[in-house]
């Protein structure tokens, strides 16, 4: 959960991950993951950065 308030916080995956020192791809996949599990799309994809989707 920690991902994808840091991603909604930072507006993209690299950003979030570079505030959390953590790897990119992990981070990506973690919100990916936690999309999956919930069955639903939490950010709309813009370009190169992401904005909450209604669910998010």
């Amino acid at each position: 959960m920690a991902y994808f308030v840091a991603v909604a916080d930072n507006g993209g995956v690299n950003r979030a991950a570079a505030a959390l020192r953590v790897a990119q791809p992990s981070h990506r996949q973690a919100v990916r993951n936690l999309e999956k599990d919930l069955r639903t799309k939490l950010f709309h994809r813009v370009g190169r950065g992401l904005v909450p989707a209604p669910a998010g």
